[in-house]
């Protein structure tokens, strides 16, 4: 009986590692018929357990290909104005507020928390939308972040989960990955 007892617990806990979603979900900026729109993308590629000195044990992820790595400060309520991507690439929001909005569609928007989930993905160039995203930053402190352009204007491989932001709770899952 304690055998028996002691397979179905193991059973169990490989089922809910089974279950814990090991993809990255991540809100990104593109275009459809020449106007910016806020998507909701998860990158085709699965995190990845690494076996790099030390990091060996945790879980890793390759974004993309990038060609360069720009460190920027955001003084506290600046206004970016209305404009483009100035190249497809990532930026980390690693402190501050960032508030994006679409000229367009009044009604979407996003607000990004520097830090954790600070992520997003730029892909919102002139070629593809005509007036771009308006981004503000508001708060009392700075806001830093990496501008990190894909190499080639590379749009990584992904899937499309759904037209607007993702949601707190589809970029939380990455959480789970620390069990």
């Amino acid at each position: 009986m304690k055998q028996n007892f002691a397979f179905s617990c193991l059973g169990l806990v490989l089922l809910y590692q089974g279950a814990v979603s090991l993809e990255f979900n991540v809100t990104a900026l593109s275009a459809q018929n020449g106007s910016s729109i806020l998507q909701c993308w998860q990158m085709d590629k699965p995190f990845e357990t690494s076996s790099q000195p030390g990091t060996t044990g945790t879980s890793l992820l390759m974004l993309s290909d990038v060609s360069n790595l720009t460190y920027g400060i955001i003084p506290p309520n600046f206004d970016g104005g209305v404009h483009n991507a100035p190249q497809v690439q990532w930026v980390i929001y690693t402190s501050g507020l960032a508030y994006i909005t679409l000229p367009d569609d009044p009604d979407t928007n996003v607000m990004v928390s520097g830090g954790e989930f600070g992520l997003i993905f730029a892909a919102d160039t002139a070629d593809v939308s005509e007036k771009g995203h308006r981004t503000q930053y508001p708060g009392v402190t700075e806001t830093t972040a990496l501008e990190i352009p894909t190499a080639d204007g590379k749009i990584p491989e992904h899937r499309l989960l759904h037209t607007g932001p993702c949601s707190i709770d589809e970029i939380t899952g990455i959480r789970e990955l620390r069990l």
